[in-house]
């Protein structure tokens, strides 16, 4: 008995450290690939401390109140217009090459900010910024979700949130206590760093596949998975994968053609357009205001940007950990339905101060649900939804699709935006927090009850399950006699 229990205690060490060892080079892909995604971060928080710094007798560049609009807002102009290329780029050249090319043009705009001495040369560098940052949040995740082992792919995939939130973090902090030039110093370390060594780094074996370098695929799943894993079968259903997705041509039509491909579109719609309904780009860009309105003397401003992106950070952190434990749908219902509440508590706040009630008591209340909204918004809503775009969409359609979500993501923000405006000037603060909390049962319901869990699933078997086929039966029907034409199955 002792020698066999033993025996179980030393298979068990093995087996973790087999875990370990498939795991290592898939962790060091991600972080290596993704120090783009802290400096798209640092870009889109780079405003927030440094227009202070443009305003102030300090300055090495003048600028008027339209240029400080117009530095905020020209990277999501970039973004826009960066979109053909990243289309192109991922399906022609590939995840790894665009994620490299996005990281050599997000240094060079860093380095154009650290020695232009003129409001033109931050203008062109912050518009070529938002097209790399947009390649990035493109390339990244489908590379990502093609190279993980299934077992931990919604851990490795919520690593690019996790690293954009790390550039806010530096940025909120460095940006406000320290001179000009160590933001933009610290850019190009963390993007030169990503073009010298992630060439190093394997292609995604879907994609080596889908372009029929399938040796060199297999190679790279051998550097990914170690020499002692299965790879011959992985390879072969990643071969049989490629090839079913590729009887559907890739053609942005097949993205409502397709009954499986409308569902992930309905899917990605809702859950993107769902970040931005329960309010999170207002109070990325409001917080000041939010806080004022409030009458809360509890926490000066800028402390409360950097709480606020600490709190999301170690949110972000918390999910990454589990999402792989508790599953896609677990989290968005929990984070929908606990961030619902806290913007509810936050509405009926500003109700009550909008009648005239007394509420200097309990003025604490605005701060600390913004602080408990980071939280809950972060553990599902906030990290959830570009895991699950990078998972339901096939090969052939990706790049399509993974373009789409990044277009609804920065529409959604601007619609929230002027929908908040509007509501808080015609009718009060309480209004707009109303709309987030309802929007966010709303998504609730939707998760619920449209929203596969992809938890555990191979690519293929999710793109079974979108099309209500279940895996085991697949071959079945794929191989019968009677059915001519694939396209009947897949469709």
């Amino acid at each position: 008995m002792i020698l066999c229990f033993f025996g179980i205690v030393k298979k068990k060490k093995m087996q973790e450290k087999n875990v370990f060892s498939q795991l290592l080079p898939q962790v060091l892909a991600t972080l290596l690939g993704t120090l783009m995604a802290v400096s798209d971060g640092m870009t889109y928080g780079w405003t927030s401390p440094m227009i202070p710094y443009f305003k102030s007798n300090q300055t090495h560049i003048e600028v008027t109140d339209k240029d400080c609009e117009w530095m905020e807002t020209i990277v999501l102009f970039g973004a826009s217009a960066g979109l053909p290329f990243t289309i192109l780029g991922v399906n022609y050249l590939g995840r790894k090459k665009c994620m490299i090319i996005s990281a050599a043009v997000g240094c060079i705009c860093w380095i154009m900010i650290l020695v232009g001495k003129s409001l033109a040369v931050i203008f062109v560098a912050r518009f070529f910024s938002g097209m790399a940052g947009d390649m990035c949040f493109v390339a990244a995740p489908m590379y990502i979700a093609e190279i993980a082992d299934h077992r931990f792919r919604g851990f490795l995939s919520a690593m690019i949130y996790l690293m954009m939130l790390v550039g806010m973090l530096l940025v909120y902090t460095v940006g406000s206590l320290t001179p000009f030039i160590y933001v933009p110093i610290i850019g190009i370390v963390l993007t030169l760093v990503q073009v010298i060594f992630f060439p190093l780094m394997p292609e995604s074996p879907y994609y080596l596949v889908y372009t029929n370098k399938n040796a060199d695929a297999k190679k790279s799943l051998v550097r990914l998975r170690g020499a002692d894993s299965n790879i011959d079968r992985e390879i072969l259903e990643i071969e049989k994968a490629v090839e079913r997705q590729k009887t559907d041509k890739g053609r942005p039509q097949d993205l409502v053609l397709i009954k499986s491909n409308r569902r992930a579109l309905l899917i990605m719609l809702i859950l993107n357009g769902a970040q931005h309904f329960v309010g999170i780009s207002v109070v990325f860009m409001n917080l000041h205001v939010i806080l004022n309105e409030a009458g809360s003397v509890y926490m000066k401003t800028s402390t409360a940007a950097i709480v606020f992106a600490v709190i999301l950070l170690i949110s972000a952190s918390v999910a990454s950990a589990i999402i792989d434990k508790f599953g896609r749908k677990v989290l968005l219902i929990l984070s929908g339905v606990l961030t619902g509440a806290v913007l509810l508590v936050i509405a009926v706040y500003f109700h009550l101060k909008n009648v005239q009630y007394d509420v200097t008591v309990i003025s604490w209340i605005p701060a600390v649900c913004i602080m408990i909204y980071a939280a809950t918004f972060k553990l599902g809503l906030g990290l959830v939804p570009i895991v699950v775009t990078a998972e339901i969409f096939p090969t052939t359609i990706k790049a399509i699709g993974m373009t789409i979500a990044d277009v609804i993501y920065v529409i959604a923000s601007i619609i929230s935006i002027v929908i908040y405006t509007s509501l808080y000037e015609n009718y009060g603060m309480h209004a707009p927090f109303y709309l987030f909390g309802i929007s966010s049962f709303l998504a609730v319901f939707f998760v619920y009850f449209g929203v596969p869990e992809t938890k555990g699933k191979t690519l293929d078997e999710i793109q079974l399950m979108l099309k209500g086929i279940k895996p085991e039966d697949f071959e079945s029907q794929y191989k019968s006699k009677e059915i001519n034409n694939p396209n009947a199955v897949l469709e």
